[in-house]
């Protein structure tokens, strides 16, 4: 069986690892599913994973997403500020808030959830409620380079600091397609092991290999990752599934 039959024999969820600047992956990714005609039934995530996931999630057409991503300039989110981090995220709060159609949970076209860290109980927690463009900032947060966000009273960074994967917010059973993003922040040390595809039951794994290295000042390759993402996925929809197993495609 294709791996494109067995995602359209059932209903599945779509699950977006975090990865420095790889929602130009995840978009491409999305954009080959939804040319295949392959709509996830919902969305989770976790940094990357949660910016794409929950653009997509309002209704925003992979088209509009693309135009948004290749047009991104550093300029857009770039706001050095006094605090625990450099960038106090208010330019990227107006970019989300002028980007997408709506701006609430309830609102969705599409269900999602994210992960976050919290500062003070240093856990990982589901967003799935209230603000969507504030739940996306935290769970993208990096640490470092984002300050803390606000959301519903606590303080929130990073999602992949504690779930890389972004499996928190996926029930046990639940039929999740999972695309895994290995590439590795030149800002963090010791990722070792997370670098590797973690297995779950009830999923397959998609890991397109290496793709064009991204960061807040190498954006320029941000359309190729994403078309080389789109392709390697249509390639990938035409081999076969292996269920509840690891599955990689690397054509680097």
């Amino acid at each position: 069986m294709r791996l494109a039959d067995a995602l359209a024999s059932a209903p599945f969820t779509l699950c977006m690892s975090s990865g420095f600047f790889g929602f130009y992956a995840h978009a491409g990714m999305l954009s080959a599913l939804i040319e295949s005609d392959l709509r996830p039934a919902r969305v989770v995530g976790s940094s990357a994973g949660a910016l794409i996931g929950g653009c997509y999630a309002t209704g925003l057409s992979t088209d509009a997403l693309r135009e948004l991503l290749v047009g991104l300039r550093r300029t857009d989110f770039w706001d050095p500020s006094p605090g625990a981090g450099l960038l106090s995220g208010r330019r990227m709060d107006a970019l989300l808030r002028e980007a997408l159609p709506v701006h609430r949970f309830d609102e969705l076209q599409t269900p999602f959830a994210c992960s976050a860290w919290r500062v003070r109980t240093r856990q990982t927690e589901v967003l799935d409620k209230g603000d969507l463009p504030a739940a996306i900032r935290a769970s993208a947060a990096f640490p470092g380079l984002f300050q803390p966000v606000r959301v519903a009273g606590g303080h929130y960074l990073d999602g992949g600091i504690a779930d890389r994967p972004a499996f928190a917010p996926l029930a046990a059973g639940e039929r999740t397609l999972y695309h895994h993003l290995a590439s590795k922040s030149p800002w963090r040390r010791g990722e070792g092991t997370q670098m590797l595809a973690p297995s779950r039951a009830d999923t397959i794994t998609l890991d397109l290999g290496e793709l064009p290295r991204l960061g807040p000042f190498r954006l320029e390759q941000g359309g190729q990752a994403m078309d080389l993402a789109r392709e390697r996925t249509l390639r990938a929809l035409e081999l076969p599934a292996k269920s509840q197993a690891a599955w990689l495609e690397r054509t680097t």
